[in-house]
């Protein structure tokens, strides 16, 4: 890790170390992958307000998120199949971010369980939530998440079918998954990451059937009754939507597209984010979801309205290039960046970050 110098290091050394089909199910955005591309190519246009000749020698990175204070205006967002880039994937991934002061969100589709997570680690982490057709088994993982001390639900709203991931399908990592010989010879090249990952479990119990076309507004009302704590929607793109979800009752909404791995042809995330701050900023927290590789990002998303930001790709990189060690890596990348780009933009706190930041023209 002493030679990674950008979160693109560490997508090159992943690329190297983590079987293809693994890393590609992390990185492929659905059909066209023009919405994935949006989201970055949005991003980059933004360009930064340079300032001079002001003091900054002392600089603040803290903010909060829904009262919980955090390091860094940062979250790591959930990321299905952790256990895939590196073994014990999610307890990794936790621990770094805990060690950061920044929330960790285990993914209902992860390796590690619930159980697994909490006793591997010291502080309460956020759960994410899939609504599948069963609400049994549906109360059921929130009555675990409220067991294990959760300390925020993020229900995901924006999976209630599957896009479709052509690479997915062409290396096999379908549902259930089918394993071919490409798969096996090129695993059987990376032996350290066989290590790590023998203990995975079979894809085969999450059926693409599963996700439930029929989930709707009531459901997550049914949802906030069940759930004690404070309640994230993610996936919110349009501003009908975010008025809805700013009533509903949840503490915050995270605007993504779910990384481009969903509707394809939607907008950037951010594009969407300043339409929908400007309609419920006042009264829910808003979050950025899509596209954050480095500090500048984290300022760009900021500047237009976020509270903070979720990283997904950016440090899942970290994990499949070096384990816990990778991911604090990524966390570490990010906090360096972002607080030169504030010293430079002549900002001495996140939470002073605003429009004023974004060159003109």
């Amino acid at each position: 890790m002493r030679t990674v110098t950008c979160i693109e290091d560490l997508r090159q050394t992943a690329r190297r170390k983590v079987p293809r089909a693994f890393f590609d199910y992390a990185e492929a955005g659905s059909y066209s992958e023009a919405t994935l591309r949006a989201n970055r190519e949005d991003l980059e246009r933004i360009k930064l307000r340079q300032r001079v000749l002001v003091d900054v020698s002392q600089r603040d990175l803290a903010t909060t998120i829904m009262g919980e204070k955090v390091s860094l205006p940062l979250a790591l967002a959930p990321i299905g199949l952790c256990g895939m880039q590196h073994g014990d994937g999610e307890i990794l991934a936790c621990r770094a971010a805990q060690a950061a002061g920044i929330p960790f969100t285990l993914s209902t589709m992860s390796v590690c369980s619930i159980e697994d997570v909490a006793q591997a680690v010291d502080k309460p982490f956020w759960f994410q939530l899939y609504v599948m057709k069963d609400r049994g088994f549906i109360r059921a993982l929130i009555e675990r998440a409220a067991a294990a001390k959760c300390s925020a639900l993020v229900l995901t709203v924006d999976l209630q079918v599957l896009g479709q991931r052509h690479c997915d399908i062409r290396n096999g990592m379908t549902v259930p998954p089918e394993i071919k010989l490409a798969n096996l010879i090129d695993i059987a090249t990376k032996p350290a990451w066989a290590l790590s990952a023998l203990h995975v479990n079979s894809l085969a119990q999450w059926t693409a059937s599963q996700f439930d076309p029929a989930l709707n507004w009531k459901d997550v009302e049914w949802i906030r009754s069940l759930w004690p704590g404070k309640l994230i929607l993610k996936g919110i793109l349009d501003v009908e939507d975010a008025r809805i979800a700013a009533k509903i009752g949840a503490g915050a909404l995270v605007v993504s597209n779910h990384g481009g791995r969903q509707l394809d042809g939607a907008p950037s995330s951010i594009s969407a984010l300043p339409k929908v701050v400007e309609a419920v900023g006042d009264v829910i927290e808003v979050m950025f979801d899509g596209g954050i590789r480095s500090g500048q990002d984290v300022v760009r998303a900021l500047a237009c309205g976020a509270r903070a930001c979720m990283i997904g790709r950016s440090y899942i990189y970290g994990l499949g290039a070096g384990g816990e060690a990778g991911v604090t890596a990524a966390i570490d990348i990010l906090a360096r960046e972002l607080d030169v780009t504030m010293a430079l933009c002549g900002v001495k706190s996140v939470r002073d970050i605003d429009g004023s930041v974004i060159a003109q023209g």
